[in-house]
C-alpha cells in the first residue's frame, strides 16, 4: 500500500452496532422492493428455492470476508485481500468489479426510489437529484452516514412489517402459491433467480470496507457481518413468501412495485403511501452506504495506482474520500438516466459475484491462526460465485466481461506508462 499518512487516513468512530446498521442498510433496500419480480420471472414459485441458494453463497462469502477482514483491518475490502494473499492482478480485478458493479448497484437503488416514490416522468430525474443530496450527506462524514442509516432501517422495518400484517388480513394468501409448479420454471430458471437475488445479499460488503472506521476491527467486522447477513435473510424470506402468497407467481413477475401490490390487495389503498415511504427510505439508505462503500473501494485503489490518484485524496476536515465520492455520484447519475431497472440489477450481481469469487479463493490461503471459519464453506463460495455468473442473463454476463476487459486493458496502459506499481 502507498502511503498512509495523514492526509490519506480516516478516522476510527464506528463501533459494532454502527457497523451492523450500515450493512443492513445497504443490504435492505432496492433488493426487498424490486429483485422479486425479476427473480419470479424466471424462476416463478421457484424463486424461494433461489433464494436459497442466494443466501447460502452470501453466507459463504461473508464468512470468508469476514475473517479476511479481521486480517486487513483497512478500506477497501476485496480489493486489498486479493492483493494482498494472490497478487495485485487479483486485487484489481476484485477492485474493479465491485466498483462497477456497486456502481450498478446504486443506480438501481435510484432507480427504485423513483420508481416507488416519484410520479411518471419524474423517477429518472428524481433519482439523479437522490444521488447528489446522498453523496452531500456522506461527504460530511460517515458518523453522520450510520446516524442517518439507523433512522432509515428503523422506518423500513416497521414498514415491511405493516405490508406483512396487511398482505395476511386483506390479501387473501394462497399457500398453493409458494408450493404449486415449483420446478416449472426449470433448475437453469431457479438458479437464473439465485444470481438476479443475489443483489439483495450483496450490502455485507459494505461493512467490509468499514477497516479503517470501525473501532476494534478484528472483532467488530466479523460479528457484524454475519449479524447483518442474518437479519436480512430473515426479512426477505417472510417478504418473499407473503408476495408469493398474495400475488402468485404471475402477477408477481409482472409487478412494477411488488410490495404495493401486496399490501393494497385487499382494499387498503390508504396502505399505499406508507409503502411508497418505506421504499424511498429503503432505497436512500442502502444508496447511502452503497456510495460511501462504493467511494472507500476507489480510495483503496487509487492509492496504489490502480484508478487514477487524485482520487486517494480525504478531505482533511470530514475524513471521507470526497474525491471519489463524488465521481462515485457522477457515474450513478449517468448510469439513472440510461439503463433499465432489471438491466442494472442483473450487471451488479455479475460485478459482485466476481468480486466475491476473489474473496473466496483469497480466503482460501489464509494461514490456520487467521481462520474462522471451515475451509469447505470458501470453496463453495467460490464455486457458487461461478455458478450463479454463468446462470446470469446473457446480456448481464456480456456487459460485464467487456466492462472488465476494459478495466485490464485501462491498468496495463497505465503500468506500461508507469503509473501502476
Amino acid at each position: 500500500m502507498s502511503s498512509t499518512g495523514a492526509d490519506h487516513t480516516l478516522a476510527r468512530r464506528l463501533g459494532t452496532v454502527d457497523a451492523v446498521v450500515i450493512g443492513l442498510g445497504s443490504m435492505i433496500g432496492a433488493g426487498v422492493f424490486a429483485s422479486f419480480a425479476p427473480a419470479a420471472a424466471v424462476a416463478g414459485s421457484g424463486l424461494l428455492i433461489g433464494l436459497a441458494i442466494a443466501a447460502l453463497v452470501a453466507f459463504c462469502n461473508a464468512t470468508s470476508s469476514a475473517q479476511l477482514a479481521a486480517q486487513y483491518p483497512q478500506s477497501g475490502g476485496t480489493y486489498v485481500y486479493g492483493r494482498e494473499r494472490l497478487g495485485d492482478w487479483w486485487g484489481f480485478v476484485a477492485g474493479w468489479s465491485f466498483v462497477v458493479g456497486k456502481t450498478a448497484s446504486c443506480a438501481a437503488m435510484a432507480l427504485t426510489f423513483g420508481v416507488y416514490a416519484l410520479p411518471d416522468g419524474w423517477a429518472r430525474p428524481g433519482a439523479v437529484a437522490a444521488v447528489v443530496v446522498l453523496t452531500a450527506v456522506n461527504y460530511f462524514g460517515v458518523t453522520r452516514t450510520a446516524g442517518v442509516t439507523k433512522v432509515i432501517v428503523t422506518v423500513v422495518v416497521l414498514v415491511l412489517a405493516g405490508v406483512v400484517v396487511a398482505g395476511i388480513v386483506g390479501g387473501d394468501p394462497q399457500t398453493s402459491n409458494l408450493i404449486d409448479d415449483v420446478v416449472g420454471h426449470g433448475w437453469y430458471g431457479i438458479v437464473q433467480s439465485a444470481g438476479l437475488l443475489f443483489f439483495a445479499f450483496a450490502g455485507y460488503a459494505r461493512i467490509a470496507t468499514l477497516g479503517e472506521e470501525v473501532h476494534d476491527p478484528a472483532r467488530s467486522i466479523p460479528r457484524a457481518i454475519v449479524l447483518a447477513l442474518a437479519i436480512a435473510l430473515a426479512v426477505y424470506v417472510v417478504i418473499a413468501a407473503i408476495s408469493l402468497a398474495v400475488l402468485g407467481p404471475d402477477r408477481l413477475a409482472g409487478s412494477v412495485a411488488p410490495l404495493v401490490d401486496v399490501a393494497t390487495s385487499g382494499g387498503s389503498g390508504w396502505m399505499d403511501p406508507i409503502v411508497r415511504i418505506g421504499a424511498a427510505a429503503a432505497t436512500l439508505g442502502a444508496l447511502l452506504g452503497l456510495i460511501a462503500g462504493v467511494g472507500r473501494t476507489t480510495l483503496a485503489m487509487a492509492r496504489t495506482g490502480d484508478l487514477p490518484r487524485p482520487l486517494a485524496a480525504v478531505h482533511p476536515r470530514h475524513r471521507v474520500p470526497h474525491r471519489a465520492e463524488i465521481a462515485v455520484a457522477t457515474v450513478v447519475s449517468v448510469l439513472v438516466l440510461t439503463l433499465d431497472l432489471r438491466d442494472a440489477i442483473g450487471f451488479s450481481s455479475f460485478g459482485v459475484l466476481v468480486y466475491y469469487l476473489v474473496a473466496n479463493v483469497a480466503a482460501l490461503t489464509q494461514q490456520r491462526e487467521h481462520r474462522r471459519y471451515p475451509r469447505g464453506l470458501a470453496v463453495v463460495g467460490a464455486v457458487g460465485c461461478v455458478v450463479l455468473v454463468v446462470a446470469l442473463p446473457g446480456s448481464a454476463i456480456a456487459v460485464g466481461l467487456l466492462v472488465v476487459i476494459v478495466g485490464v486493458a485501462y491498468r496495463l496502459i497505465g503500468r506500461r506508462g508507469g503509473e501502476t506499481p
